[in-house]
């Protein structure tokens, strides 16, 4: 049955099999919750162990000497400078190890442009009239919001298979000055799960752009989130590909472990050019005189190593891919087929990306809320919340309990077909 030809009769006696249907899940009282990317319980208790790496009578000394407990060394310890260096295929120079959030790492790096400006500012971001930043879009909501918090004038990507349109891209930022920056999430994108093809990725590192202060943030979240880490899914290094073209100082690169550790107390970091960096440093000098070296040693001496940190990878993705499987066998039942609805199928990550039916995602939205559901708010993963097509859904298959992402997700679909009958038949 394709949804988008059915007679009115067939239709409407579609449309009241629903209803029927929707009538007793509203009289259940359902509290199910899938609206935002949390790791559940069963990941939280993977590495508890590392609650026990430092003891009251535990050497604090990092391999420098430093004592940890102590003020000072603000751009992190060695040693967790090396862990993230392998980890992540950096140089051990351009990395600052910081706290436990790459997202403030993320909004500090804007801010500060915004009131210091970057190596090769002519002056400070807000002495411009007017500064824009492209944003790939559906995109994350959290980087749209710091741009809209600092007056930063948003500008839609579409996401293609292969990462950013980037013949857009490098239209757009090649020609307009004012823009500074751009948003990239490139391994399992938010909420696509799209990875950056090699030829993207080497568009980034040659991009020509107007204004000689661009910035690339390279917001690598799920670097090591795959569903399969015997066979990983490959990501080109940004900043080989920009070392080659003269671009090292146009890449902000952020990751974290706040998905591979404990959200609330990770370990994050920045890395940039060494210019970059010192240009950076001078400033953190004065907004702290360090970061939390306790929990970095606490992290070094858990993980020890890579191989350390992709064990535990390991024990995640078995909790997480019967999940995403549950949602995409799910969509793939209920919808499939219909003509209302399409939706990504992610190798890692967090997130599936779900287009309903043109002008519906907002009624989806409602329609879930009705049921006791959260979703992630419908607009969401475009900028100001507007997206243009109302259409996509962002869903977040990793916090709830099986058994209530199975009914979540049958929910879902039973919305999603409701909202699309009500549309095309205006029922």
């Amino acid at each position: 049955m394709n949804y988008t030809n059915l007679t009115p009769e067939a239709a409407k006696n579609e449309h009241a099999k629903l209803i029927n249907e929707y009538s007793e899940l509203k009289a259940k009282g359902l509290k199910l919750d899938m609206s935002r990317g949390k790791p559940g319980k069963a990941q939280l208790d993977i590495t508890m162990g590392m609650m026990n790496t430092l003891s009251a009578d535990a050497d604090c000394t990092a391999e420098n000497g430093f004592d940890c407990r102590n003020y000072g060394l603000l751009d992190g310890i060695p040693e967790a400078k090396r862990l993230f260096a392998e980890l992540l295929g950096l140089k051990e120079s351009r990395i600052i190890v910081a706290g436990n959030s790459s997202l403030n790492l993320m909004y500090d790096a804007v801010a500060r442009a915004m009131l210091y400006g970057v190596v090769g500012s002519k002056k400070p971001w807000s002495g411009y009239d007017k500064i824009k930043f492209l944003c790939p879009v559906p995109g994350y909501d959290r980087h749209f919001a710091i741009c809209q918090s600092l007056g930063i004038e948003m500008v839609n990507i579409p996401m293609t298979e292969d990462g950013p349109d980037m013949d857009l891209v490098e239209k757009l930022a090649g020609e307009d000055e004012s823009i500074k920056g751009i948003w990239c999430v490139p391994k399992f994108s938010n909420p696509g799960g799209i990875v950056y093809s090699d030829e993207t990725v080497k568009r980034f590192g040659a991009l020509k752009t107007a204004a000689k202060d661009f910035r690339i943030f390279w917001d690598n979240a799920y670097a090591v989130h795959d569903f399969d880490l015997d066979s990983p899914v490959k990501l080109l290094d940004i900043f080989a590909e920009a070392e080659k073209n003269g671009n090292l100082d146009k890449i902000f690169y952020f990751a974290s472990t706040s998905k591979i550790s404990f959200p609330g107390s990770g370990v994050a970091i920045m890395a940039a050019s060494e210019d970059n960096l010192a240009q950076i440093k001078k400033v953190l000098t004065i907004q702290t005189i360090g970061f939390d070296k306790l929990n970095m040693l606490r992290h070094v001496r858990y993980f020890k190593d890579a191989n350390g940190v992709f064990d535990k990878m390991r024990e995640h993705a078995k909790i997480l891919k019967p999940k995403f499987e549950i949602v995409l066998d799910t969509l793939k039942r209920e919808l499939g087929g219909l003509g209302i609805a399409s939706w990504t199928e992610p190798k890692g990550g967090y997130f599936i990306s779900l287009d309903v039916y043109n002008g519906c995602a907002k009624r989806v939205y409602e329609l879930m809320c009705e049921l006791g559901v959260t979703l992630t708010t419908a607009g969401a993963t475009f900028p100001y919340g507007k997206d243009p097509d109302d259409k996509n859904i962002r869903i977040a298959p990793t916090f709830p309990p099986n058994d209530e992402l199975t009914l979540a997700s049958e929910i879902l679909c039973l919305c999603v077909k409701l909202a699309a009958l009500e549309k095309i038949y205006k029922l």
